[in-house]
């Protein structure tokens, strides 16, 4: 097996570069032999704060006592993992689910992306959509409620 070199001063030099122009993200290949670097980009505020309501979500009835109110109801769906929580299977297809929709127990609510993985969020239980408590591709927390189920 061959031993590994680094080039400490490239190293350094891509890591400055990152920094100065503000990526997460720069991979330099030379030949057979490729770098790579990556840094954890800052949580975004929006995803510190309380979870935002949708439009639909917002006019319904259990959500008049807000997102918080919505996020602490028994029967919130929560977040299995940290990702990118998709509404419908694909970009211009229709949601899984919407409020006011009946859902039988196991039913795809909807997808949460994780390191290139698709995950479907499955429903606990049977019942009634009756908030959605998240926009179509935005980012969720673990243990985030996702979909109130009545």
């Amino acid at each position: 097996m061959a031993k590994l070199t680094v080039d400490t001063d490239l190293v350094s030099a891509l890591a400055d570069l990152m920094e100065e122009k503000g990526l997460t993200e720069v991979e330099v290949t030379a030949g057979d032999q490729a770098l790579r670097l990556s840094k954890a980009a800052a949580a975004a505020p929006a995803v510190l704060a309380a979870p935002a309501v949708s439009a639909a979500a917002a006019s319904a009835p259990e959500a008049a006592g807000g997102p918080a109110a919505a996020a602490d109801h028994p029967g919130a769906v929560k977040s299995p993992m940290v990702g990118t929580a998709y509404l419908s299977p694909q970009p211009g297809a229709a949601a899984f689910v919407k409020v006011g929709d009946q859902v039988a127990e196991g039913q795809t609510l909807l997808i949460v992306e994780a390191m290139k993985v698709m995950n479907p969020i499955p429903a606990p239980r049977a019942g009634k959509v009756t908030a959605i408590l998240l926009e179509d591709s935005e980012p969720v927390e673990f243990d985030q409620p996702l979909i109130v189920l009545e």
